[in-house]
């Protein structure tokens, strides 16, 4: 059905059926298409029984044609062809990326400028790479170029190697066993390595990575030696010729930054066509690359990198009297960052919380900024008179990191970004400071939506009660339509049991009845189950309490955050069939697990946001400071949207059958509970 993105009328009567929609259009200068009526017949031809599609080798399994699919992929054709927005909800199962593939890569026949297509997960990317558009290059007989946008820091850079590995390697590597990891990678260079992170065969360090990886501020480009072989160069060559570019949301939001901010050189080439899938994320993709953070890590490892005093290593060990004095400005700028960022840390350890909000400017920065200022002063002049090409590149990029935190470290005390909140932020033994954008909307209004191509946005789950337009608000999307499609999936393919007596989550019996009920649930599918939390520490308590009996049960207990990483953690899950992963909030999104291994979701309590952190009470602030409800109109939204995301990870396919569990009481003891179990096709039991 179609949703336009218009004042709406009451609810029910703001859709339309698809099949009685009709497009008027005309070819926008963007999008040179011509001619159109050939375009839309080769994407239409493509879905339909008889089609394209049909003729495909989908392996063991049979071919299905979807209405679905081919109505999202008539909306994103003439979305491309009128040059307007379209916002598209998609449930799981309907075949989104090919419906979307398929209108981009006709698209390319008319087009100059290429198509980019951003996700937020790794293993969209990769299914979009190595699975989908292969297919469809073989199916559509186009041959398709399409490239991997990723962002600089994945790419080693060559000069940087050159001159760790020359005669300061040992005045440079801050421990010196690091330099086995020197020869591994100079091994993989010589095997013919793409130059990427991930296409090395074993793990290289993070904080040797940070010295030999390709930055923006330590570039030579054309002037760098090593610029005809540079891996990052002949990666964005590739984007340059392609058709189609997949990127992740970070890199997008930040070219979007720099293209607001007029750089010359974006990260990006100029593109005609935007499809953002998982979609449900881009608020907060906005706000964090659209916003100010200042790393105590990230400030410490540029000062360490130029000396640090507890291993005497660094790139100031040159001997005389400038260096002698760059050093010792150099250990007294880390003294006060570690001075600056301790006062947050006791702010937050005084009030037991993990962010805290920052209500006023003038807080301890001006030691700081002095002794940044001091130290970049001294070094712009020693930067100026080194002769060594690579080494004064190397010094002028930390010489730049050093201004761009002292500009950083100003507007967070000053709080100069308009309408934005400003807090400290405790993770994992690391401190950062944040400037958080509240008017998002109104940026991706001016800066996204309001261009002279089409944004087309897409997820499984972008709507409230049936309507897009708690969406549209948060996000300012403007400029076109919304579509919502139907499941192609049964409601007879799982069922959701509610048990009869669990207390309230603000009970303290409550996580000891979560240990009580969450073995009794996974018995029914005999493992093969999620367990979703809202807490790490509620999912520690049951962890630690229930391993004994799941070892008894022989189910393989799967934990986050503590020996594997998140990817591990899935391969270990799909191949161990009983096993049961106990996840927080990374796993309630982007986890697909066809078949058996997945056929139980443990909901442990609804995912409303956390109401205290600076962020989501500044938005619900700035709520009810105009008289509306902040509960109604984003605390409950966004708690349904990510409970149907946690709850879409059971089925993903025909064959999948499953049940979902909630044990929250609160979908039946509060009037909003029935939003939650409507937003869900399936039965409920309570047992």
């Amino acid at each position: 059905m179609i949703i336009p993105n218009e004042p709406l009328p009451p609810a029910g009567d703001n859709t339309l059926d698809f099949d009685d929609f009709e497009v008027s259009y005309e070819v926008s200068a963007a999008a040179q298409t011509a001619p159109s009526d050939d375009f839309l017949s080769d994407c239409e031809r493509f879905f339909t029984a008889g089609g394209v599609l049909s003729g495909g080798d989908f392996g063991a399994r049979d071919y299905e044609e979807r209405p679905q699919q081919t109505a999202m992929a008539m909306a994103v054709a003439k979305a491309l062809v009128s040059g307007n927005n379209l916002c598209v909800e998609a449930p799981t199962g309907v075949g989104k990326s090919f419906a979307y593939l398929v209108p981009l890569i006709y698209r390319s026949r008319y087009c100059a400028l290429p198509s980019v297509v951003t996700t937020e997960t790794i293993n969209l990317q990769e299914q979009l790479m190595e699975k989908d558009i292969p297919m469809l290059r073989e199916l559509t007989g186009i041959d398709i170029k399409a490239a991997l946008a990723k962002g600089r820091h994945n790419y080693l850079c060559r000069r940087r190697f050159e001159m760790l590995s020359g005669d300061q390697r040992d005045a440079l590597l801050p421990v010196p066993s690091l330099a086995i990891d020197l020869e591994k990678i100079n091994d993989r260079i010589d095997d013919g390595t793409s130059g990427e992170r991930d296409d090395f065969n074993f793990r290289v360090d993070p904080q040797l990575w940070g010295m030999v990886c390709c930055e923006s501020g330590n570039c030579l480009g054309p002037k760098c030696p090593f610029y005809r072989n540079c891996f990052y160069y002949k990666a964005r060559r590739t984007w340059e010729d392609a058709h189609i570019i997949i990127a992740n949301h970070a890199l997008f939001f930040t070219d979007l930054a720099m293209r607001g901010a007029e750089c010359d050189s974006p990260l990006l080439p100029n593109y005609g066509a935007v499809m953002i899938d998982e979609a449900h994320t881009l608020e907060n993709n906005a706000a964090d690359h659209l916003g100010l953070h200042i790393s105590k890590g990230a400030l410490i490892g540029v000062l360490n990198r130029l000396y640090n005093p507890d291993n005497a290593r660094g790139l100031l060990l040159k001997s005389g009297a400038d260096a002698m004095e760059l050093r010792a400005l150099t250990v007294e700028a880390r003294d006060e960052a570690y001075g600056y960022f301790r006062f947050f840390e006791d702010m937050l350890a005084r009030s037991n919380e993990s962010a805290m909000k920052i209500p006023y400017a003038d807080m301890c920065s001006e030691n700081l900024s002095r002794a940044l200022l001091a130290l970049a002063r001294k070094l712009d002049g020693v930067v100026e008179d080194e002769e060594d090409e690579s080494f004064k590149t190397e010094l002028q990029s930390q010489l730049s990191r050093l201004r761009e935190y002292i500009d950083a470290v100003n507007e967070f005390h000053h709080q100069t970004l308009p309408d934005a909140v400003y807090y400290s932020e405790s993770d994992r033994g690391s401190i950062t400071l944040h400037g958080a954008p509240l008017n998002v909307a109104d940026m991706l209004r001016e800066h996204l939506f309001n261009r002279d191509f089409p944004v087309m946005l897409c997820s499984a789950t972008l709507t409230f009660r049936g309507r897009f337009d708690y969406f549209w608000g948060r996000t300012g999307f403007v400029g076109g339509d919304g579509v919502r499609l139907d499941s192609p999936f049964s409601s007879e393919q799982a069922t959701i049991y509610l048990p009869r007596t669990m207390p309230d989550p603000s009970d303290r019996e409550f996580v000891p009845a979560l240990i009580d009920e969450i073995p009794r649930f996974v018995k029914l599918t005999d493992g093969k189950a999620f367990v979703l939390f809202t807490s790490y520490q509620a999912l520690r308590q049951c962890a630690e309490s229930l391993k004994d009996e799941f070892e008894i049960n022989k189910w393989s207990l799967l934990v986050q955050g503590v020996d594997m990483t998140r990817s591990q953690l899935l391969r270990e899950f799909k191949a161990d069939i009983n096993s049961v992963l106990f996840g927080t909030d990374s796993f309630w999104t982007g986890v697909d697990v066809p078949g058996e291994a997945l056929s139980n979701v443990v909901v442990t309590k609804l995912p409303f946001a956390v109401p205290s952190h600076p962020l989501v009470a500044a938005r619900m602030a700035k709520i009810e400071s105009s008289g509306r409800s902040s509960f109604s109109e984003y605390s409950l939204p966004e708690a349904v949207l990510k409970f149907r995301q946690g709850a879409g990870r059971l089925i993903r396919s025909r064959s999948d059958r499953g049940v979902i569990v909630i044990l929250d009481r609160r979908v039946i003891s509060k009037g909003y509970g029935r939003l939650f179990l409507d937003s869900l096709p399936y039965k409920v039991e309570v047992i």
